[in-house]
C-alpha cells in the first residue's frame, strides 16, 4: 500500500519572497526520494489558472473575489493535490487556504465565518501538513513589490492592506502553531533555508 505524500503550503504577503524558496524545497524533497508537486493558487488546474487571470487583473467586488478562489481551490484539490497525495507524492503549493483568510479577512474585510463555511464545504476537513509562513515588515515587502514585475490588482493595493494581511497570518499561525511555522523573511536566503531544511526533516 502506498503511503500517503505531505501537503505543504508557502504563505506570506506579497513581497515576502516565498518563490525564492520554493525550488529549495522542491529539489531537497526530491534529493530524499519524494515524487514532488509543485503547484499554486490561485491556479494549479487548466480552469484554475484561467481563474487566476481573472483574479490577478480583472476587477470585481470582494465576495465574488473570495467565491472565486474557492471554485479554483476545489478544482486544484479535485484534480491536482489529492490525486498526487493519493498516489504518495509531495505537494508544495504557493499559497492556500490561509491566504483567503488573510487577504479576503484580513485584507478585504469578508467575516471569517464566511471563508470557514466554504473551506468546510471545498476542504471537508483536509488542511495542510505543515504551513511555511514567511513573515515580512511592510516596508521590505512594500520595496519588494517595486522592484519586481509589473503589480498585479493584489500587488497594487495600499501599506494599510497588507498591514491588515500580514496581522491576519500572524493571528492564524498564533491559534495553529503546531502547523504553521513563522519565518523571519528579513534574515538572509542561507539562513531561512537551514530552518527550512530542519521543518522539512522532521515532517518526513
Amino acid at each position: 500500500m502506498t503511503n500517503p505524500g505531505k501537503f505543504i503550503t508557502l504563505e506570506g504577503v506579497d513581497g515576502a519572497g516565498k518563490s525564492t524558496h520554493l525550488a529549495f524545497i522542491a529539489d531537497r524533497l526530491r534529493a530524499q526520494g519524494h515524487e514532488v508537486v509543485v503547484t499554486r493558487e490561485p491556479g494549479g488546474t487548466p480552469l484554475g489558472e484561467t481563474l487566476r487571470e481573472l483574479l490577478l487583473h480583472r476587477d470585481m467586488d470582494a465576495d465574488t473575489e473570495l467565491l472565486l478562489m474557492f471554485a479554483a481551490r476545489q478544482a486544484h484539490l479535485a484534480e491536482c493535490i489529492q490525486p498526487a497525495l493519493a498516489r504518495g507524492a509531495w505537494v508544495v503549493s504557493d499559497r492556500f487556504t490561509d491566504a483567503s483568510y488573510a487577504y479576503q479577512c484580513g485584507g478585504r474585510g469578508i467575516p471569517v465565518e464566511r471563508v470557514a463555511a466554504l473551506e468546510a464545504w471545498v476542504q471537508r476537513g483536509f488542511a495542510p501538513d505543515l504551513t511555511l509562513l514567511f513573515d515580512v515588515t511592510p516596508d521590505v515587502a512594500e520595496a519588494r513589490r517595486s522592484a519586481a514585475r509589473t503589480a498585479d490588482r493584489f500587488e497594487r493595493e495600499a501599506d494599510s492592506f497588507f498591514g491588515r494581511v500580514r496581522q491576519a497570518y500572524l493571528d492564524r499561525a498564533r491559534a495553529e502553531p503546531q502547523r504553521m511555522r513563522v519565518l523571519d523573511a528579513g534574515k538572509s536566503i542561507a539562513a531561512l533555508q537551514t530552518e527550512i531544511a530542519g521543518l522539512l526533516d522532521r515532517l518526513a
